[in-house]
C-alpha cells in the first residue's frame, strides 16, 4: 500500500497545497489567469509534442483502442442524460451538463501527470490519444446539444464553423499533431530545443494541480445538486469499470494501455464542465458543487483503482 500512497501523495497533495494557499491568501480567482495560459498555452503542449514525437508511428494509429474508449466515455454519458430527461424531468441544456459531469473526466489537467507517474511513459501515447479524440468529442456534443435545447442561438454554419475552429486551434489539439507528424517523420529537435520543452514539460503537471487546487477553493459550493450520488458513481466507479471491460473485449491491448485509460476514466469531473455551465448559464452551481466533491472523493478511488492494478487484483486482459 505504501507504494500506491508514495503515488497519489504529491499528486493530490499538489492539489491540497494549491486549496489550502488559495484559502489563506484570498487572491481573486482572476489571478490564476496567467498560470492557466502557461499551463494551457505553454506546458502540456510541451508534455504532449514531446512524448508522442519519440513515439514510433504504428502506436499512433490504433483505432480500437480510441473507439473503445469513447464507447465507454459516451455510454456513461448517455444513461446519465437519459436519467436527467426522463427521471428528473429536467430539460437537453441541463441534462447535457448533467451528462458531461458523469462522463468527463479531467484528462487534461490530472491525467499525464498521474499516469506518467504510475506507468511511465509507455503511458504517454494512450494518454495522449484519449485526450486528442475525447476532446475533439466533448467539443462537438457540448454546443450541438445545447443548440438543439435553443440556449445556442448561433445559427447552423457558424455553429459548425465555430466548433471546427475551437478543435483545430486548441493548443492541446495542435502539439498532438505536431508530435504525431515528428514521429511521422522521426524528427528530433536539436539539443538545446529538446532540453527547453523537456523544462516546460516538466513543469506541466505540478502547475495544473496548483491551479486546479486554487481553482477549486475559490468556487463556491452553494448548491449541491440531487444527482451528485449517481455522477459519482457512474463518474469514479461505472466509467472506469466500464472502459475495462470495453478494451478488454475489444482487442489485445497491453496492460499499460488498458489501464491507463482505466485510470484517465477514474479521474473527477473536469473543471471544463463548470466553465461549459458558466458559458450557457445552466446548472453552474450544481457544476462547480460536482467537481468538487468527485474530486474529494477521487482521493479514494483513485488510490483504491490503483492499489488493485499495483498488487495484480485486475488482470491485464478480462478476456484471455
Amino acid at each position: 500500500m505504501s507504494d500506491v500512497i508514495g503515488l497519489v501523495l504529491p499528486f493530490f497533495g499538489m492539489i491540497f497545497v494549491g486549496f489550502v494557499v488559495a484559502r489563506i491568501t484570498r487572491q481573486p480567482l482572476e489571478a490564476l489567469g496567467w498560470m492557466n495560459i502557461f499551463i494551457v498555452y505553454v506546458a502540456l503542449p510541451a508534455l504532449f509534442f514531446q512524448l508522442l514525437a519519440k513515439t514510433p508511428f504504428e502506436q499512433l494509429t490504433e483505432w480500437s483502442f480510441i473507439l473503445g474508449s469513447l464507447i465507454a466515455t459516451y455510454a456513461i454519458f448517455t444513461l446519465m442524460f437519459a436519467w436527467s430527461v426522463f427521471v428528473s424531468r429536467g430539460g437537453i441544456a441541463p441534462a447535457t451538463i448533467t451528462a458531461l459531469a458523469a462522463a468527463y473526466g479531467n484528462i487534461g489537467y490530472m491525467g499525464p501527470g498521474l499516469a506518467l507517474l504510475a506507468f511511465g511513459e509507455q503511458a504517454a501515447v494512450p494518454v495522449a490519444l484519449i485526450f486528442c479524440f475525447e476532446n475533439i468529442v466533448h467539443f462537438t456534443v457540448a454546443p450541438m446539444m445545447m443548440a438543439l435545447s435553443g440556449k445556442e442561438k448561433a445559427p447552423a454554419l457558424q455553429l459548425a464553423f465555430g466548433v471546427l475552429k475551437k478543435i483545430a486551434l486548441h493548443p492541446f489539439i495542435i502539439a498532438t499533431a505536431l508530435g504525431v507528424a515528428a514521429a511521422y517523420v522521426e524528427f528530433r529537435p536539436p539539443l538545446p530545443v529538446d532540453r527547453f520543452l523537456d523544462y516546460l514539460a516538466r513543469a506541466a503537471a505540478p502547475c495544473a494541480l496548483f491551479a486546479m487546487g486554487v481553482t477549486l477553493a475559490l468556487r463556491p459550493l452553494n448548491r449541491v445538486p440531487h444527482e451528485l450520488a449517481l455522477i459519482a458513481g457512474l463518474k469514479l466507479i461505472v466509467h472506469p469499470l466500464l472502459c475495462y471491460v470495453v478494451l478488454s473485449w475489444i482487442g489485445n491491448f497491453s496492460p499499460t494501455w488498458v489501464f491507463s485509460a482505466m485510470l484517465l476514466a477514474a479521474l473527477p469531473t473536469a473543471t471544463n464542465v463548470f466553465v461549459i455551465a458558466q458559458q450557457y448559464d445552466v446548472w453552474v452551481q450544481r457544476a462547480s458543487a460536482s467537481v468538487l466533491i468527485t474530486t474529494c472523493f477521487s482521493v479514494v478511488t483513485v488510490t483504491a483503482l490503483l492499489y488493485a492494478i499495483r498488487h495484480g487484483i485486475l488482470p491485464a486482459d478480462l478476456f484471455p
